[in-house]
């Protein structure tokens, strides 16, 4: 089953019917008017205007222009112009994306992408890296073009071992690792799980957290301890993380009847960061391999997982970006002993692969030029 098979998109003009069809009678939600929100309170990541949710006028906006200018086709050709395969690992398809580098010292990189993005993620990137990285950029299975998951236990750390045996499968014996959102938690289990071949993990966030000994905040500055608040505000609000690690499948039957309901569903974190042809391009992806149950059912089986974890040793890097979840570095030394880059931009969100791609494709790049020079050195 080692099979790499060359893949291209081809979604069927069956299809894009009846989404337009499904767009064009969408049932629009009541709403609050806007008067009623002039006194609720704004915190952490909420915008005005969106502190019940995703606004209406946000969902209108988006299924207009999906029905009356954006060109799925378009979008298809220009994803297509990637080289794209799939092959069958531990019994679930996986999809990726591999560039090659014209570069014969190239270092191998596997980016993982998150929720609700998808391998669109990257594609931004891959003209600033291929002059310096084999580009590696998977769908993590039960999103996207990976499609559906078909058993139970495809959490971070199967996801993990996935990626190991994908970059086994390809040749590449020693490679780096990177990884945003669902992709900067199995980046690291990629580093611990294959050890022996990873340079380093660089991610945009580190998911360190007070364990709850009082002695961890004693030395903990008053700007940390205000901060912490901002970070209980930003975890308070990820109302999918709740909702997907307790009842995956629920929410799911509304999201794979309904494209508008699909687009609100991504758009609560997607947000304004995006272009709104690439939240499109994104929520057609979702909508046309039927995955919004299963790349739900992710954050259900992370959740069943209690493995208790030793510090990691191997090097890792942060790119830390202004309007994003910023971890404390107390907290992450405490469960990563081989800290060897934090770098905290001015500019950048949870996406910034899209609205700072020129940030992150420099520190990805700087990360590890300097682990080449320590082992060179």
């Amino acid at each position: 089953m080692e099979n790499i098979t060359p893949f291209t998109i081809e979604i069927g003009d069956e299809e894009l019917a009846d989404l337009r069809d499904r767009l064009a009678r969408t049932r629009w939600t009541d709403e609050l008017p806007p008067s009623e929100l002039e006194g609720v309170p704004v915190s952490g990541p909420v915008a005005p205007g969106w502190q019940y949710g995703v606004p209406r006028a946000y969902v209108e906006k988006l299924v207009g222009r999906w029905l009356e200018s954006y060109d799925w086709r378009a979008h298809e050709a220009r994803l297509n112009s990637y080289p794209q395969f799939t092959t069958t690992i531990d019994g679930q398809n996986v999809h990726f994306v591999h560039i090659p580098s014209e570069n014969p010292n190239a270092v191998p990189l596997i980016l993982t992408h998150g929720w609700p993005n998808t391998f669109v993620e990257y594609l931004g990137l891959v003209e600033s890296l291929t002059a310096d990285f084999h580009l590696v950029i998977p769908s993590i299975p039960g999103h996207g073009f990976s499609g559906p998951t078909r058993e139970r236990g495809w959490d971070a750390a199967r996801v993990a071992r996935a990626w190991a045996e994908l970059m086994r499968r390809l040749g590449y014996f020693s490679y780096g690792v990177h990884g945003n959102d669902a992709g900067a938690i199995i980046g690291p289990l990629l580093g611990r799980i294959d050890a022996a071949h990873v340079l380093g993990v660089h991610v945009n966030q580190i998911f360190s957290f007070p364990s709850g000994d009082p002695a961890e905040f004693a030395g903990l500055s008053q700007d940390d301890m205000a901060y912490l608040g901002f970070l209980q505000s930003f975890v308070d609000y990820a109302i999918h993380d709740k909702a997907q690690k307790a009842q995956p499948q629920t929410l799911s039957h509304a999201l794979a009847d309904s494209p508008a309901g699909q687009l609100a569903w991504i758009g609560q974190l997607l947000g304004e960061a995006l272009d709104p042809d690439d939240v499109l391009t994104i929520a057609s992806i979702y909508w046309f391999t039927n995955t919004a149950a299963s790349s739900a059912r992710f954050y259900y089986e992370n959740d069943q997982s209690s493995e208790q974890l030793e510090p990691t040793t191997f090097p890792i890097g942060l790119a830390s970006f202004v309007n994003d979840f910023r971890p404390i570095r107390v907290f992450v030394e405490r469960d990563h002993k081989n800290v060897v880059a934090w770098n905290e931009y001015d500019r950048g969100g949870h996406w910034a692969a899209h609205d700072a791609p020129d940030l992150l494709a420099e520190d990805i790049r700087a990360f590890f030029t300097s682990l080449n020079d320590k082992k060179g050195s």
